[in-house]
């Protein structure tokens, strides 16, 4: 069976340049269920995987119950 882990937040993502096509950080994860201490993995991550997190993130967001929606 495949681990669980929860992501816990994504620290310090940045570019080199505004038109940077990759982006580091580090993400803190934690294993679901257990009394281990949380790991920090350094991450790399493409400005299209980027883009379409931005996407598919809003889209659950805005159907999710815990957002209220903005009036413009």
């Amino acid at each position: 069976m495949a681990e669980s882990w929860e992501i816990l937040t994504l620290r310090g993502l940045a570019s080199t340049d505004e038109r940077a096509e990759r982006f580091t950080g580090t993400l803190v994860i934690h294993r679901e269920d257990s009394t281990e201490p949380v790991d920090s993995v350094s991450v790399s991550i493409k400005r299209t995987v980027l883009a379409e997190l931005h996407e598919n993130l809003g889209r659950l967001l805005a159907r999710s119950t815990g957002v209220k929606r903005r009036s413009s």
